[in-house]
């Protein structure tokens, strides 16, 4: 049992009673212990998160459920503008602070979700490593030796590790797509402009997308369609769809894996899955949008980089990075090609239209394969432009594109393959990959926390997620599993002496009720010194939950419970102090 993040279930648990103060605890919880300090920037404080979720607990019932993301935990990349936290885009010399947010940030807010904080980035969005920072490189969540993709890389580890619902990012080559394959999680980049950039750091202005990091295709969607313009003609959301349809893919020839025999086995294992739902592939000359590609670094359309933020990188050579600072200085020169470039873009436009005419979707690997930190400091622009294979042509071909998981290679790292369509398709793709996702035998996300080297324990007082005592399981690694009630087989009492007044849980044989608990998952190295802590009458024993199953947890001797005050009535602590 484990507190999922992914919106549906948050939305699940906030109808059954869930508080948002809980939830943000937990997510503050696992943002303290998370091992990669490289993932945020900056956050928001404690005070200040916690005083939003206790205001959205107080809104009536009705309030709440109007909002389509009531209570939920984003992350912002540190290059989209969100009000309270400074805007560096990865260079601490350029920061500064915004006087409002971002239409989509400001979007998501009004629909009830909370900003955590703004994630790293390859600075100036310039990488599709996550490895161009000066706040550190964060790590794929499979293997610390990894890199994370970019240039959204905090924004992806935040999502996959479930230290957020979803996050924000940008795609202008690749950023919004690279990083959920090497994540295990869904990356939504939508057409241009239909998700405003108006509040972002432009890094190829014409090219440039908001997207979307999620732990669904549905969750990404469900994002997408309140952050976006409302009058963009976007064609409205998920359809589910199903059944027959056509899907293009590379020819052989043009499809590298760079060696990487994991990955070109999960391209085509996707393509098997997509067949057995009811597709059928064929293959497309890819030469042409790696020509189109091409035209993104190589081209004229580098210098966009350079009037967005190439007088203040000259100003200050020794505060940006060398590698993104020799990338955009370079195009300072490019800029009497641009028109060329664009005519030579509209030409490819049309002959890659025309190649997918009978396809209802591209199907292309995210990324051809994956590589070690150690790799991408030897040989850093080589290696990245490798990543972009098959993400770079999409933004200059105004194509759309949802990421998906494809499964983990046997050098247990994820993979990812990408559905592009032409702009203003998201739903179509978004139901297609839906019915994709249902077929796939795995989790999104990081690996499940193994089970061996950790006991469950049940707590049902001072112990909790915010009281007193909760430190005594924080301290010793503990991590939070789920709110949830005993079976009805228990009285529940508050024991005489003190301060403070402890409780004291009892199964009976009638008259019981559920009484509120939560269970933690503490290290087995740990457990003894916890056990040591537990002062008598209380004692640990094993409690039923109300699904049946059985757990250690907190009782109490049935002989101190003579004097006690019975509290069953108030179905747990947190009832019982509150009509205090």
């Amino acid at each position: 049992m484990t507190l999922s993040l992914s919106i549906s279930s948050l939305r699940r648990a906030y109808a059954k009673g869930t508080r948002v103060e809980d939830v943000i605890r937990e997510v503050l919880r696992r943002v303290a212990a998370y091992e990669d300090p490289a993932v945020w920037v900056s956050r928001f404080e404690k005070d200040a998160l916690l005083e939003i979720a206790r205001g959205l607990d107080a809104w009536p019932l009705e309030k709440k459920a109007a909002l389509d993301l009531f209570g939920i935990p984003f992350a912002v990349k540190d290059n989209i503008d969100c009000v309270g936290l400074p805007t560096t885009a990865a260079c601490p010399a350029y920061a500064y602070t915004p006087a409002a947010s971002a239409p989509a940030v400001r979007q998501l807010v009004e629909a009830g979700a909370i900003p955590i904080g703004k994630t790293n980035l390859d600075q100036f969005a310039t990488g599709l490593v996550g490895t161009r920072s000066p706040y550190g490189a964060p790590r794929s969540v499979f293997n610390k030796d990894y890199v994370s993709g970019g240039s959204s890389s905090g924004s992806a580890v935040a999502v996959a590790a479930g230290l957020v619902s979803f996050a924000l990012g940008t795609d202008t080559a690749g950023s919004g797509r690279v990083p959920a394959a090497f994540n295990n999680i869904v990356g939504l980049k939508p057409s241009r402009g239909l998700i405003s950039t108006q509040g972002v750091v432009p890094a190829c202005a014409s090219f440039d997308c908001v997207s979307v990091f999620a732990l669904s295709a549905g969750d990404a969607a469900h994002v997408f369609e309140i952050a976006r313009v409302r009058d963009s003609g976007s064609t409205g959301p998920a359809t589910g769809r199903h059944g027959d349809f056509a899907f293009a893919v590379p020819c052989k020839k043009d499809c590298p894996f760079f060696g990487d025999a994991d990955g070109e086995a999960l391209f085509e294992t996707a393509i098997s899955r997509l067949e057995a739902l009811g597709g059928k592939s064929f293959e497309v000359e890819y030469a042409l949008f790696l020509e189109a590609a091409s035209l993104l670094y190589n081209g004229a359309f580098v210098a966009e980089r350079y009037q967005a933020v190439g007088a203040f990188i000259e100003a200050h050579q020794s505060e940006c990075d060398p590698v993104v600072r020799g990338i955009i200085l370079g195009g300072k020169e490019k800029a009497a090609g641009l028109d060329q470039d664009r005519q030579k873009l509209f030409a490819l436009k049309q002959k890659t239209e025309a190649l997918l005419s009978d396809a209802d979707f591209l199907l292309v690997p995210t990324a051809p394969t994956i590589y070690r930190v150690e790799d991408i400091a030897g040989d850093p622009v080589a290696l990245n432009a490798r990543l972009g294979t098959y993400t770079n042509f999409m933004n200059l071909l105004d194509m759309c594109g949802i990421a998906m998981p494809a499964g983990i290679g046997g050098n247990g790292l994820p993979y990812g393959v990408t559905f592009a369509a032409p702009a203003l398709q998201e739903a179509q793709l978004a139901g297609i990959a839906q019915h994709y996702e249902r077929a796939l035998p795995f989790e999104f996300g990081a690996p499940a926390l193994s089970e061996q080297g950790f006991m469950e324990i049940a707590v049902v007082g001072a112990h909790m997620s915010g009281l007193p005592l909760n430190h005594e399981l924080t301290s010793r690694g503990g991590v939070f599993v789920a709110r949830t009630e005993t079976a009805p087989q228990y009285r529940f009492y508050a024991l005489p002496g003190g301060p403070p007044v402890r409780p004291g849980l009892a199964r009976v044989s009638e008259k019981g009720a559920a009484i509120e608990l939560e269970v933690w998952r503490l290290p087995l190295e740990a457990w003894g010194s916890f056990m040591r802590g537990v002062p008598q009458p209380l004692c640990i024993g094993t409690l039923e939950l109300a699904d049946g199953r059985q757990v250690k947890g907190f009782l109490c001797e049935s002989l101190a419970l003579r004097a006690a005050e019975d509290i069953t009535h108030h179905g747990g602590w947190r009832a019982y102090l509150a009509a205090k």
